[in-house]
């Protein structure tokens, strides 16, 4: 696998200039779309094409906001917030969704005013042509916007790409009823409007959910999981990895901490050694800060240990809910059986663990059972 050094400094300050430089543009292209638009609108007396105004100026706002989170996300650690302000990035996102959520909400209401109360619109040769450049620019605004925040993994920037590449869709939308207006006198303003407003509700609502899970907390990334699990093992006295959990603190930084197995037969210096070893592995490979490396020891030398290792595994393993077994050790002379299994959420942890230990008791009475259950929290 590819081992890129990561300079977390040096991508950090990249990374803010690109999401600034980005969301001025989206600025600068949304606020001349909305002037232009509401002119046609009013001139028009189109209720669509004004509401897609409105959505350029929210567009723009978001990208106002997008700026601000970026820069406040990017102040470095201090004494009180030790572990830095990138979740402040959450909480831009989280404004950028409730002002979507209100554009919706409000045109969804003017639009349901026009369809009670219609007035005909008039379109102009003009309002046509500035509508058409509207949806180019919109798409390839869209398209630019979207890489970019995947490039610097900023989740505002992909859904304001998003965002204004379903805003080509609509200004299509609202250029095809247009164009039904002036062919056949079927004027569909009021309606193209109720669908717009729709569509913007459903763009906040969904933008909302995302950033809750971010706040609340999600699952690690697995491509990241993988990855550090590679890096992990790559080691010749690691035998697995495991138990990897990451914190998340806003995009690209993360802190996490994971369980190795290693062989009972190395001495404590060597343990110190590797696992410091490993944490500056992971931290240049990924930029991931593990703050804990815990360690399982195996057993290398006793061959009544593997023979009772195999028989408690084909017995826990039975089980659908128990997805892996590992951190094994069996100490023959002072009879303890150690080990964790990850259960499932399909299961309460407490119900799992009481069938766990009862089985294996029945198979080794002799032996103090020591079984912890572990969450599920990473692939």
């Amino acid at each position: 696998m590819e081992n890129d050094k990561y300079d977390v400094a040096a991508l950090s300050v990249d990374r803010e200039k690109i999401i600034v430089r980005t969301s001025v543009i989206g600025i600068i292209t949304n606020v001349f779309l909305a002037a232009f638009k509401a002119a046609v609108g009013l001139i028009s007396h189109s209720i669509a094409v004004i509401l897609d105004a409105v959505n350029n100026l929210s567009d723009a706002l978001s990208s106002v906001i997008t700026i601000i989170g970026a820069k406040l996300g990017a102040k470095k650690p201090d004494k009180k917030h030790p572990l830095g302000y990138g979740r402040i990035e959450y909480l831009s996102s989280m404004m950028v969704a409730a002002i979507v959520l209100y554009a919706g909400i409000t045109s969804l209401v003017e639009s349901v005013k026009k369809i009670i109360h219609p007035e005909a619109a008039d379109y102009q040769t003009v309002s046509l042509i500035i509508i058409a450049v509207a949806i180019v620019a919109k798409l390839l605004l869209g398209g630019y916007v979207k890489k970019q925040g995947e490039k610097v993994n900023s989740g505002a920037l992909i859904a304001s790409g998003k965002d204004a590449s379903f805003d080509a869709v609509i200004s299509a939308s609202v250029l095809a009823s247009a164009v039904i207006f002036l062919l056949w006198g079927i004027s569909l303003e009021a309606y193209v409007g109720v669908i717009i407003s729709a569509v913007i509700i459903k763009a906040g609502v969904e933008m909302m959910i995302e950033t809750l899970n971010d706040i609340i907390g999600q699952r690690g990334d697995p491509e990241i999981s993988k990855r550090i699990k590679h890096l992990v093992n790559e080691e010749p006295e690691v035998r697995g990895a495991y138990d990897l959990t990451l914190f998340n603190y806003g995009p690209d930084k993360h802190y996490g901490s994971v369980h190795i197995e290693l062989p009972d037969t190395m001495t404590v210096d060597e343990v110190d050694a590797l696992t410091r070893k490993v944490q500056l592995k992971v931290f240049q490979n990924t930029g991931v800060i593990l703050t804990g490396v815990g360690v399982y020891s195996y057993n290398t030398t006793n061959d009544e240990a593997a023979m009772i290792r195999n028989t408690i595994q084909k017995k826990i393993m039975s089980h659908d809910w128990a997805l892996q077994m590992h951190g094994f050790y069996v100490d023959t002379i002072n009879k303890t059986i150690r080990f964790d299994v990850v259960v499932s959420f399909d299961i309460d942890h407490r119900e799992a663990l009481s069938i766990m230990q009862e089985e294996v008791r029945e198979l080794y009475p002799d032996y103090a059972i020591h079984i912890v259950p572990d969450v599920d929290v990473s692939d």
